[in-house]
C-alpha cells in the first residue's frame, strides 16, 4: 500500500488555478468599483455640504450682529 501512496496525491490542475485566478481578478474588479463608487458618493456629499455651508455663511453675513455692539469701544 505504501508503494501506491505517491499516486494518490494529485497535483493541482491548471484549470483550477485558472479558475482561482479568474475569481481573484473578478473580486478585485468589484472591490475597485465599490471603492470608486464610495469615493464618488463622498465627493457628492462634500459638494452638497460645502454649498449649504456657503449659503449659511452668506445668510449669517446679512443678519444683524448683536455681539458687535458689545465690542464697540
Amino acid at each position: 500500500m505504501s508503494k501506491n501512496l505517491p499516486y494518490i496525491i494529485l497535483s493541482p490542475q491548471p484549470e483550477v488555478e485558472e479558475a482561482f485566478a479568474t475569481h481573484q481578478t473578478t473580486r478585485q474588479f468589484y472591490h475597485e468599483v465599490e471603492t470608486r463608487s464610495e469615493f464618488h458618493r463622498h465627493c457628492e456629499w462634500y459638494r452638497v455640504t460645502a454649498a449649504q455651508n456657503r449659503q449659511d455663511l452668506e445668510k449669517m453675513r446679512g443678519e444683524l450682529n448683536i455681539f458687535q455692539w458689545f465690542r464697540r469701544r
